[in-house]
């Protein structure tokens, strides 16, 4: 599923849908689904885009390949007229219902519908191991969750069989948050815990596919809040407990902070897992060039030109460049499409273009500077102090405590924030 237009993400969905939005330096948030789709022996992947969709079109058809022989696909399926419908999708189940047409023409008896935008590692043979083994109708994939960290997240409420008996979408009630807690029998069962715990729907579900059809035989929106409770009672709804890493990235502070997490000794998250590699678009790129620098818990990514300059606790993506002199600290750096390697002559003022990248001299800090971002020398960008709001212009946007510098803006030399 990748159509939602990621507003609580904005700046960074600008010009491009949450999914294709760049990750961990190299890859897209979608690469995350894809690759465990791939790791877990599944390879008939249909993905669902609607809003800014180029972005991430152009990296599905550049990356993912498979071979005549063994009939897998990356299929994408956007938003279309029909004779029966003109408008957009309505919301997740809305998108699938649409869909459904083309997914008949390939023979399956179990449908795995995921999320765009989330960053995990899980093995789906398990979860449709306990789906097949069960008998369920539907299987949601649920993780355990305390209490004072469930806002925001569908919570259900299970037998101890794991059979699901209730579910409410995004509750606000502590007397309903309360009622929801994990029975002691499935507490036993799980790793240790200081605080009571719900199960959080992670936005992963199983289907039959007859069910599935009939579920969607109706003019429900979305999944978590119409589909999945209207089934309640009527067919045999379950919950796979997942109990690893996962990150729903929603919000510019949580992408902000997953991001600079990747950059620690032991990250939560481990690209450099081999068990369950991480997949993206190769691009053929020299290795990163780093000249006399200070670099502290940072990742590089291939291609990369930093010369006599101080980094902490930043990821860096393909493509950077980063001039003499300059002090970068928490800071996400997307990269460039390109190499430009001086400043473009003129712009309609008559002064130079800074060239894509860091200039000279530039004190960064607690910001994300997005692909193809061009900074000037001797620039101060961070966030301290500020409200959220517009800045430099309209150039630079502070949203959650981040400073973001949009995707393509340019910075003029000497600009303070």
């Amino acid at each position: 599923m990748g159509g939602g237009r990621g507003t609580r993400l904005y700046p960074l969905t600008m010009e491009r849908c949450k999914p294709a939005v760049p990750l961990a330096g190299k890859y897209r948030l979608v690469d995350i689904p894809i690759s465990n789709c791939i790791n877990s022996g599944i390879n008939r992947i249909f993905l669902l885009t609607q809003f800014h969709t180029a972005s991430l079109h152009r990296h599905i058809q550049s990356t993912y390949h498979f071979d005549a022989f063994g009939g897998g696909f990356v299929d994408i399926l956007s938003a279309e007229q029909t004779e029966t419908t003109t408008d957009w999708y309505q919301g997740t189940a809305d998108a699938v219902r649409r869909n459904l047409v083309h997914f008949r023409t390939f023979g399956h008896d179990l449908v795995l519908i995921l999320s765009g935008d989330q960053l995990y590692r899980m093995d789906f043979r398990k979860i449709i191991e306990q789906h097949i083994a069960t008998k369920s109708d539907v299987t949601i994939a649920t993780i355990p969750f305390p209490v004072s960290k469930v806002e925001g997240l569908g919570l259900m409420k299970v037998n101890d069989d794991l059979e699901i008996n209730q579910f409410v979408e995004k509750p606000k009630d502590p007397a309903v948050i309360n009622s929801l807690v994990l029975s002691p029998t499935i507490e036993a069962k799980l790793s240790p815990s200081e605080e009571k715990r719900c199960l959080a729907s992670m936005g992963i579900y199983v289907f039959n596919r007859s069910v599935l059809a009939e579920a969607l035989d109706n003019n429900m929106k979305d999944f978590g809040k119409e589909v999945i409770p209207s089934l309640l009672g009527k067919k045999k709804l379950s919950s796979y407990i997942f109990e690893g890493y996962w990150e729903d990235i929603g919000t510019v502070k949580a992408f902000f902070d997953t991001n600079l997490d990747l950059a620690q000794p032991l990250p939560p998250f481990n690209f450099f897992d081999p068990a369950g590699k991480i997949y993206s678009h190769s691009r053929q790129l020299p290795p990163a060039k780093i000249n006399r620098c200070m670099i502290d818990h940072v990742m590089v990514s291939e291609g990369c030109i930093i010369t006599d300059s101080s980094l902490k606790r930043c990821v860096i993506g393909v493509r950077s460049y980063l001039g003499e002199g300059s002090s970068l600290e928490s800071v996400v750096m997307m990269g460039a499409d390109l190499y430009e390697f001086r400043d473009k002559p003129t712009g309609k003022d008559g002064a130079s273009i800074p060239r894509l990248g860091v200039g000279k001299n530039c004190k960064i800090r607690h910001s994300i500077i997005d692909k193809n971002a061009r900074i000037g020398d001797n620039c101060v960008l961070d966030p301290e102090g500020k409200p959220d709001g517009v800045y430099a212009g309209g150039a630079v946007i502070i949203r959650d405590g981040v400073l973001v510098v949009p995707k393509g803006t340019i910075i003029p030399p000497n600009t303070v924030v």
